[in-house]
């Protein structure tokens, strides 16, 4: 498949999929899920859902409360996007660290700084 309609489709499912999301603030006691990136695989049968989660202390009650709900946002994905797409992928979660990564190589950036500065 073309790569230009893999994008739009990703964007898409990123877009629909994050408002949902901020939608559902309520439901997941306050914590915030974005979604960071998406990937869909050629045959638009798999989606890769990166998800960025904050507090950071909560994500794996997070993440274990969207993978059950797995059937239930595929099927709200599919209302939102049913004129563009005919087949919503399976979606596979995943969650995105980076934030972290960056937070603690800042954290460790500040702390070598503070040493040099004494």
């Amino acid at each position: 498949m073309d790569k230009t309609r893999l994008n739009k489709i990703d964007r898409l499912i990123q877009k629909e999929l994050g408002d949902m999301f901020q939608k559902s603030v309520n439901s997941m006691n306050g914590t915030l899920v974005s979604v960071t990136s998406v990937n869909v695989s050629a045959d638009l049968s798999v989606a890769k859902v990166y998800l960025s989660i904050f507090p950071t202390d909560r994500h794996k009650e997070v993440m274990e409360l969207i993978k059950n709900s797995n059937k239930s946002l595929r099927f709200e994905l599919a209302q939102r996007i049913r004129f563009q797409l005919r087949k919503v992928p399976e979606m596979v979660f995943y969650l995105d660290d980076s934030l972290d990564y960056l937070e603690n190589i800042d954290r460790l950036l500040g702390k070598t700084e503070g040493e040099v500065k004494e």
